[in-house]
């Protein structure tokens, strides 16, 4: 390695990065500081960060290739099969559309929360069907894809294709819970008398008597019905 002035009165530093494994040469790379102990700094840290890369691999993929190959390599195995054309929409229709280019170790924690804010502000697709809707994606959503790039980049900096993961110390959006609407209690019989003449009048019962969640109400078995003493049994 060594620094030398330039042409242009900057200060030039040079360092040998690795071997390309194809043609076995040197890979050479250099950074540029305005003066010399500017760019001695710099190079100092160029070539740790180059320890804990593989420079063969680590300039190859973009933001958008990267998410593919993650896509296709790890989350489909890793993903239930339900979660594929989900990943998919979001890689396509809105990671790749907007920082799909920018070169994967290029990529930074400001970047990412910019993009995050945007996803938040005008991040839905146009269509006829959601064109009454909020330009916005929901805070639900962009945590949704804000963990789906997480895992990628974890993975990338397991590959050493990255030196630090940018989704760390990104401010992810806070969730807005929507206050749970119940049935007053004076409008409890009224719910009852009209719903006794339906075919699932026992279920509704059963939700009201015991508090039951839509899923526990649908989770019994008949080893858990205890007719003759007019039991019911949770057990999962």
């Amino acid at each position: 390695m060594k620094v030398i002035s330039g042409k242009d009165g900057r200060w030039e530093g040079r360092y040998t990065a690795g071997h390309n494994p194809e043609t076995r040469k040197l890979i050479y790379k250099n950074v540029l500081g305005r003066t010399q102990a500017e760019a001695k700094n710099k190079l100092k840290a160029a070539i740790e960060e180059t320890k804990s890369l593989d420079v063969t691999k680590a300039g190859k993929y973009t933001v958008g290739t990267w998410m593919d190959e993650w896509f296709e390599n790890y989350a489909k195995i890793k993903a239930r099969p339900s979660s594929h054309q989900t990943y998919r929409g979001y890689i396509n229709n809105h990671i790749k559309s907007n920082i799909g280019k920018v070169p994967l170790e290029k990529l930074t924690s400001l970047e990412l929360q910019k993009f995050y804010k945007k996803l938040l502000t005008s991040g839905r697709i146009d269509r006829v069907e959601s064109k009454n809707q909020a330009k916005g994606l929901s805070p639900k959503t962009v945590r949704n894809i804000c963990q789906i790039i997480a895992s990628a980049m974890k993975l990338a900096k397991e590959q050493r294709l990255i030196a630090a993961d940018p989704t760390e110390g990104c401010a992810l959006p806070k969730l807005k819970r929507k206050e749970m609407k119940t049935l007053p209690i004076e409008q409890l019989a009224s719910f009852l008398r009209d719903a006794r003449n339906s075919r699932i009048f026992e279920m509704y019962y059963v939700e009201l008597a015991a508090r039951l969640r839509r899923g526990e109400l649908l989770g019994p078995k008949w080893e858990g019905i205890d007719f003759e003493h007019g039991n019911l049994w949770m057990k999962q």
